[in-house]
């Protein structure tokens, strides 16, 4: 069995139960201007695409649904249908601007599942490449992100706005 280490989430996983709030809420709420600063880089009129704060890649994004619940039950067919949508254009866009070799998408639903934030639902798209494994995490305890956030913000940023009609 492979065991994946993520020792750089550790400073996010014991945050979590000291937030108040919801942070995906407080980030679709922002007005256009500060979409930026709250690494939003997408909103529709039942969900959005979101940079993740603690990347497990470069790129890691997650689609969310503007209501707040925890159930995938809970969305109705609109805003199941528009997350869809919006997967399609963010794959579009990863692979314009990182040239990934695949992708991890999917839920954590629930504490036991990796969920950080049980109670709003999203769903994770993580850029993976070839060898993008290494010692590092492992020996070092250390993740290497080769790009700060808000240049991949700013990248994929211009590459989903020539994307959309």
């Amino acid at each position: 069995m492979r065991i994946l280490w993520a020792p750089w989430r550790r400073k996010y996983v014991e945050s979590v139960d000291e937030r108040e709030g919801c942070f995906l809420c407080e980030a679709v709420s922002q007005p256009r201007e500060r979409w930026r600063e709250f690494l939003v880089l997408h909103v529709e009129k039942r969900s959005f695409i979101i940079l993740n704060k603690y990347p497990y890649n470069s790129g890691h994004l997650m689609i969310v649904p503007i209501t707040h619940t925890g159930s995938y039950e809970d969305l109705d067919r609109e805003t199941v249908l528009e997350m869809d949508s919006l997967l399609r254009l963010s794959l579009r866009a990863l692979k314009e601007v990182f040239s990934p070799h695949g992708f991890n998408i999917g839920y954590n639903i629930g504490r036991p599942a990796g969920a950080g934030l049980e109670t709003h639902i999203h769903m994770h798209v993580v850029p993976r490449w070839n060898g993008d494994t290494n010692f590092m995490p492992v020996i070092g305890k250390t993740k290497v992100i080769p790009e700060d956030l808000f240049s991949t913000y700013d990248r994929l940023k211009e590459a989903l706005e020539r994307m959309l009609p």
